[in-house]
């Protein structure tokens, strides 16, 4: 079992937690993720490694409450324990001194793009970052992303903190500045947000690299559920991701696969927040 350390609220929908791994915390790196499982009979959900502490055996996770699993994981709490928490797993993000690199963050993927920033910061590069949000209620981590870059830009959809606009827009402004020499950019976050984010870089011939968040269910490659089309085939996410050069993905394919269990994600959703009231009335009734 695996004991929640810390638990702290970011948004009415974003949870953070520190869990106690340390096997996972010590050979962790900047760009790889966990499979967490609730209990026994839960769903394997993975998720991308936000931070690691290995003096402490610690690992950072952030995620949305969006389907019914990641809302079972908001509803623990702090001395509670998970069942399962298996990794790091993926390759880790290729860090050297580019130069100048580029790291865009949107939504929970200010969590992950953060380590990379810290690990490229490290070896020396000039980090200019982009994080954005729907709004400033959903913005997270600015103080952290401020340590480890030497530039940041804020934006929200709705202009309520930051600058209003998308995070494609600074990014297009400092590729098109001639003053500038951009040598690597990497984005993380909605997959039609790293969609445009490529679309935006092709032109400038920047290698842009994403981390992909497909279906994923065993993390080792034998179910094919994460299966992802590059301009020279299929990879799977889990064993040969989860970063893959952005201008290769075939991005139609990848958001049509996303939408395959939506109705059974909605369902579940259902049941459970009905099982949860069903518990909860009858706990009242009982005192």
């Amino acid at each position: 079992m695996y004991k929640i350390l810390e638990k702290q609220t970011l948004s009415d929908v974003t949870k953070l937690m520190v869990i106690h791994a340390p096997h996972v915390a010590q050979k962790a790196r900047a760009g790889q993720f966990i499979i967490i499982r609730i209990d026994e009979n839960g769903e394997r959900v993975p998720l991308t490694i936000a931070d690691f502490d290995r003096k402490a055996g610690a690992i950072t996770i952030i995620f949305q409450e969006v389907g019914k699993s990641t809302m079972q994981l908001g509803a623990l709490k702090v001395g509670d324990a998970v069942s399962t928490f298996v990794g790091p797993l993926g390759h880790p993000t290729e860090v050297t001194d580019f130069g100048s690199v580029i790291c865009v963050g949107g939504g929970v993927g200010i969590a992950p793009i953060y380590p990379i920033a810290r690990a490229l910061k490290e070896a020396g590069n000039t980090v200019i970052s982009i994080i954005g949000a729907r709004n400033k209620d959903l913005l997270f981590w600015e103080d952290k992303m401020r340590a480890v870059s030497d530039e940041l830009h804020i934006c929200t959809d709705d202009g309520s903190y930051g600058r209003k606009a998308l995070v494609t827009d600074p990014l297009k402004e400092i590729l098109e500045d001639k003053t500038r020499s951009i040598a690597k950019i990497w984005a993380i976050g909605p997959a039609i947000m790293m969609k445009f984010v490529s679309s935006a870089t092709k032109p400038f011939n920047v290698p842009t690299i994403v981390s992909l968040n497909t279906v994923m269910i065993d993390g080792t490659g034998m179910c094919g559920g994460c299966r992802v089309l590059l301009e020279d085939g299929a990879r799977f996410v889990c064993v040969d991701g989860p970063e893959f050069d952005g201008h290769k993905v075939d991005w139609t394919n990848l958001l049509s696969r996303l939408q395959f269990y939506r109705d059974e994600e909605k369902a579940a959703v259902e049941h459970y927040k009905h099982t949860c009231n069903l518990d909860k009335a009858m706990a009242e009734g009982g005192k």
